[in-house]
């Protein structure tokens, strides 16, 4: 496939993206050492916005070469559906009624382990919140469970292994733990329809191995840093603020609401609408609403979808020259790079592939999600609401990479060997 002038600019521009995605800490020093343009520096530093900043400047470079009107058609064709509903369920799921919700039954549960200090908190948000990805989406349970962890342990005084861990393990677990169903993984969704994958299928195929996984993973983290959590004892106290039930069970309607229909914005923006409404006239009862949180993670997925729709070109005929055996390699390092619903959507396209050539694909793309930020749409929302919490409100690309490579080992091998 012969790419056009625009392709080669765009691919260029996503490789100065990634760059500029490792490098968030130099913009960081910039924005401390040269004040005067501490604006500009900060907000280069900022993850959320490095790839719709770089997708504006494709879109003034396709406006350049091709014209305004082939620019606008392209954004047109993109589908911006999922970072509005990222946006959207990040917002609900983090208001006070959900978030109390979701602390009360996690500690319930925690109660239930013989386990010390924080242990059996830290387990069941590493482990039962991810799977939760399997019915009310991923990037839902991402949000809780990244809200569960910044509430009852990174607001304490952890150590720098312990927030890195935590953070490696809790996005490999989201990615894969969305598996079990066929409608609320991006990577599923995107072939689930065109290859004819059900409800069971995904259980018998994928689910059992991703939850084995996902056990093994947040024991395995539970375990390593225990004397650490068995150190910080869990909040044992009411919840503050208590929220009535009726509000409650209205926030949790909106929640379900947004999540039953989140391939249709109309529906689910409408229902966002209805949201903003009862929480201003409740305000009494919210803490501040994740607006800007959730829309420089809505900011950065469709800068993506606008820089992602253009590689098309070379990551097709690379997928479909792979072997079946090769892959889930191919796939699990690629995914890495590009958003895994893009590389199993891109997959979906090619003609005549084999059972086993779809399993590796799908397997490898979910065991690679945790890798990076850009590697599964949820990981932006959860790193939005995290970062705040390492130093310099920074996460290390490469710090994150490292923390997060025996979670995906794990994950590769249950795919792999059962």
């Amino acid at each position: 496939m012969t790419p056009s002038t625009i392709e080669i600019v765009a691919t260029v521009l996503f490789a100065v993206a990634l760059v500029h995605t490792f490098s968030t800490r130099l913009f960081a020093r910039l924005q401390e050492t040269r004040p005067r343009h501490a604006g500009v520096w900060h907000l280069l530093g900022e993850v959320e916005v490095v790839f719709g900043f770089w997708a504006m400047v494709l879109v003034v470079a396709m406006a350049f070469v091709a014209g305004t009107e082939t620019a606008t058609e392209y954004l047109d064709t993109r589908n911006f559906t999922e970072p509005m509903f990222v946006f959207v369920i990040m917002v609900i799921a983090g208001t006070r009624p959900i978030l109390q919700t979701a602390m009360a039954a996690v500690r319930t549960l925690a109660r239930a382990l013989p386990l010390p200090g924080s242990m059996g908190t830290y387990l069941v948000a590493l482990t039962v919140v991810p799977l939760l990805g399997s019915f009310i989406t991923e990037p839902a349970a991402m949000t809780l469970a990244a809200l569960v962890l910044a509430n009852s342990l990174y607001v304490r005084d952890i150590s720098n292994r312990l927030r890195y861990g935590t953070l490696g393990v809790l996005f490999v677990n989201v990615s894969i733990g969305g598996v079990l169903t066929n409608f609320a993984a991006p990577p599923v969704l995107m072939v689930a329809g065109t290859w004819g994958w059900d409800l069971p299928f995904m259980l018998t195929t994928f689910g059992w191995k991703a939850a084995l996984a996902v056990f093994v993973n947040g024991l395995g983290a539970t375990l390593l840093f225990r004397r650490e959590l068995a150190r910080l004892q869990p909040a044992t106290g009411p919840l503050a603020k208590p929220v009535p039930l009726p509000l409650v069970a209205a926030h949790v309607a909106f929640l379900v609401g947004v999540v039953v229909f989140a391939h249709h914005p109309a529906v689910f923006m409408g229902i966002f609408l209805l949201f903003l409404g009862t929480a201003a006239a409740y305000e009494r009862h919210q803490d501040r609403l994740i607006l800007r949180e959730g829309l420089l993670v809505g900011f950065f997925l469709a800068g993506l979808v606008t820089l992602g729709g253009m590689q098309e070109w070379w990551l097709q005929p690379l997928l479909s020259r792979m072997t079946s055996g090769q892959v889930f390699f191919g796939a699990a390092g690629l995914t890495a790079f590009t958003d895994n619903a893009a590389l199993t959507y891109l997959g979906s396209l090619v003609q005549g592939l084999t059972d086993e050539f779809k399993y590796a694909l799908v397997a490898g793309a979910v065991t690679g999600g945790g890798l990076t930020v850009i590697a599964n749409a949820p990981n932006p929302a959860g790193l939005s609401i995290l970062r705040r919490h390492f130093e310099g409100e920074a996460v290390s690309p490469l710090g994150l990479l490292a923390a997060a490579l025996l979670p995906t080992v794990v994950a590769g091998a249950a795919f792999l060997l059962f």
